[in-house]
Order: structure tokens, then C-alpha cells, then sequence
């Protein structure tokens, strides 16, 4: 029976300093080689394999630790550069962790260099789908053009021409939000070193009224960060005007560009 299980919150290949993260909660920083984790020691009876399957359908108790772990990973990352360990990483002992580490240490090392100096940020966009099809007259011409054919009309026609314009008006609202989404994300994607697109949450889970229509991660260098958040003001304001919310947010810990990999 395994008295004791060693919880892996980020590794860095520079020292990291408990002291200076807040609630401590009994976190170590452990050397192996040239490389630091930050870790904690943690009980079976809530960490185990079958356990923590359990405890991942409490949802209080999942956002309580998860909620944490990216704390913990944020705070370590204002000083040094760490790769990010997914919420729930549980090695045996001290002793699993370091054959662990000295397996991947090419891929550890590859992926300190490649996240050095650039932050991670999330872009999510929003639609207002009232809000726009009620403008849409004015931003598509095929739509104003036969709004103005129905109004020139006699009757029967333009009764046909209004249940054209229903289809029209969705095909135009569709072309819209396709369009608007691309000039975000190309305009966000040109300064940043990389991008991920990731898959649209449900109302649900966004807990928006509006339609998510685009979730990235952009991944900025810290020199260009300000510029990347100006970037993103200017375009929060442009598309507000026609039913489009945009959020940011950052910067994370840079679980969409580390992968740990064997050689």
C-alpha cells in the first residue's frame, strides 16, 4: 500500500521558490539533474487512480483543485519558464517521477526553449444572432437589394419574395459570422508565434446566451503582447457594433504548445 503519492503541478529547468507562492499548501520544490518540479505530497485516499476517477464527477470538488492548479502553475510562471502539468498528474514516488523525467528530458528541454519569452492567451467570439439579423439588411447588398424588390412589388410577388428573403437573410447571417470570424483570427493569428483552434462550447458550458463562434489560443511573445491585446480592443470595438462579444484572457499556463514526447 502506497503511503503517500507525489502530485506534479510544473517542471522548469530553473529553480523555483515555494516561499514566494501564495498558500503554500505544502509544496516542494524537488531537484532532477537540471531540471525543478514543483510537487506535492498528496493521500491515496483522494489521489489514487480509482479515487480520483471518482472525484472527477464532483464538480465543486474538480473546480476547487483544477481552480488551484492553474493558481499554483500562474504564480510559479511569473518568474520562470515552466512546462504545465495537466490537472491530476500523479506519480507513485520521487523515484517514478525522476525515471519519468530522465526518459523525456530531450523532449523536456525542446519544449523550455520553444515556450521561452511567449505567453499564452485565450480568444473567444460570440454572436448575438438578433442582433445581427436585425442589421443585416444593411451589411449585405443581395439582401437590401431584394428588401427594395419587394418593395416595388404588387402583392403575390412580393409574398414569394419575402419567403426568399427568409432563406436569403440566414445564407447572409452564416456568410457574416464565417467572415468575421476569419478577420479576427487571421488579424490575432499574424502576431502571434502560434495558434491552436479549439472546439466551440455550448451555452452550457460558456455559460454566454450568445453563440460561440470561434475559440483559439493564441501563443504571443512577450514582446509583442501589448500589441497582440491592442490588436484585440480594436477589433472587440469594430464587431460589437453587429451583435459580436469577444473575450481574452491571460496568460495561461501554455498547455496548447508543450507536448512531451519520446525520442
Amino acid at each position: 500500500m502506497v503511503d503517500e503519492l507525489i502530485y506534479v503541478y510544473c517542471i522548469s529547468d530553473s529553480l523555483l521558490l515555494v516561499d514566494s507562492i501564495s498558500d503554500q499548501n505544502d509544496l516542494k520544490c524537488l531537484k532532477f539533474h537540471e531540471f525543478y518540479a514543483i510537487v506535492k505530497q498528496v493521500s491515496p485516499d483522494e489521489f489514487s487512480e480509482e479515487n480520483l476517477n471518482k472525484n472527477f464527477d464532483d464538480l465543486p470538488w474538480i473546480e476547487l483543485h483544477a481552480r488551484n492548479h492553474i493558481r499554483i502553475i500562474g504564480e510559479v510562471m511569473e518568474n520562470r519558464t515552466v512546462i504545465p502539468f495537466k490537472f491530476g498528474t500523479i506519480f507513485n514516488s520521487e523515484e517514478s517521477l525522476l525515471k519519468f523525467i530522465h526518459k523525456y528530458s530531450g523532449s523536456l528541454n525542446e519544449n523550455l526553449k520553444n515556450i521561452e519569452g511567449k505567453e499564452e492567451w485565450s480568444v473567444k467570439i460570440y454572436c448575438n444572432y438578433t442582433l445581427l439579423n436585425e442589421q443585416i439588411t444593411e451589411l449585405s447588398e443581395d439582401v437590401n437589394n431584394l428588401e427594395q424588390e419587394i418593395l416595388n412589388s404588387k402583392p403575390g410577388k412580393a409574398f414569394l419574395l419575402k419567403r426568399k428573403k427568409v432563406e436569403l437573410i440566414e445564407k447572409e447571417v452564416q456568410k457574416v459570422v464565417q467572415l468575421s470570424g476569419q478577420t479576427c483570427y487571421e488579424e490575432l493569428a499574424s502576431l502571434s508565434e502560434l495558434t491552436q483552434i479549439n472546439k466551440l462550447l455550448p451555452e452550457e458550458i460558456s455559460e454566454k446566451k450568445d453563440s460561440m463562434i470561434l475559440n483559439i489560443s493564441c501563443f504571443v511573445s512577450q514582446v509583442r503582447v501589448n500589441e497582440f491585446l491592442d490588436a484585440f480592443d480594436e477589433l472587440q470595438k469594430k464587431y460589437k457594433k453587429i451583435g459580436f462579444n469577444m473575450a481574452t484572457a491571460g496568460p495561461w499556463p501554455p498547455f496548447s504548445f508543450t507536448s512531451i514526447k519520446e525520442k
